[in-house]
């Protein structure tokens, strides 16, 4: 590992552990006793980790996770993921949490698909939103960083509110709760690259009546 490379993983380790903390504050509420939860793309699974050890994440609350590039030494149980089609039964967990995973997604719809199928109570989706000026440079600014040194690819694709509401709607999922403003990272760095560049939608798995229409919406995250 470079220097460079080091140094902004050390930068960016109390932005993460701010981010993580206001996940966890946001997704805990929603879980209930026993619920089995999927986390896509979990990296080395701290999210999860953090859920499940969160004083006030309900009992029994299991979650484990799915990844494309599993890691060393990941933190909690991860299954590897082909990139197309997730390995479970339909409705094998309650909950399916997407964090920061849909815009790096070459087929965006095709996960949320999968992600829905799998999920038989609720989908989390949190990702950015263009809102505000130079909202695209900010976001891909903030993006870069946070994958650079871990050698992630950005597609710097991302949705406004509208294409996210037309998202939600195109596959079936109820919004519960969505917050189009979040304080995710410390304060410098919120002004900058949070706020309204950050969303989250905690939304209910409806059954389809009309097939599994949407799949070719050409618009990206």
């Amino acid at each position: 590992m470079g220097l460079i490379q080091s140094l902004m993983q050390g930068l960016h380790e109390p932005v993460y552990q701010s981010r993580l903390r206001e996940l966890v504050r946001r997704i805990v509420p929603h879980l209930r006793d026993g619920d089995r939860v999927l986390d896509v793309g979990c990296g080395f699974g701290g999210l999860g980790r953090a859920i499940m050890a969160a004083p006030s994440c309900p009992p029994g609350v299991t979650v484990s996770g799915l990844e494309r590039f599993p890691r060393d030494t990941p933190v909690i149980e991860v299954d590897p993921y082909d990139g197309v089609s997730m390995p479970y039964t339909d409705g094998a967990y309650e909950v399916v949490i997407l964090a920061d995973v849909l815009h790096h997604e070459e087929q965006p719809h095709r996960l949320l698909r999968e992600s829905r199928r799998v999920a038989s109570r609720l989908v989390v989706i949190k990702d950015h939103c263009l809102a505000g000026p130079f909202a695209q440079s900010r976001v891909a600014l903030i993006d870069w960083a946070a994958n650079a040194p871990f050698s992630v690819r950005c597609l710097y694709r991302y949705n406004t509110l509208e294409q996210w509401r037309r998202w939600h709607e195109q596959h079936a999922l109820h919004v519960e709760t969505e917050l189009t403003s979040m304080q995710l990272y410390p304060p410098l760095v919120n002004f900058l690259f949070g706020r309204r560049l950050q969303y989250l939608a905690v939304t209910r798995v409806e059954e389809r009546t009309d097939g599994e229409a949407g799949a070719s919406d050409p618009t990206a995250c």
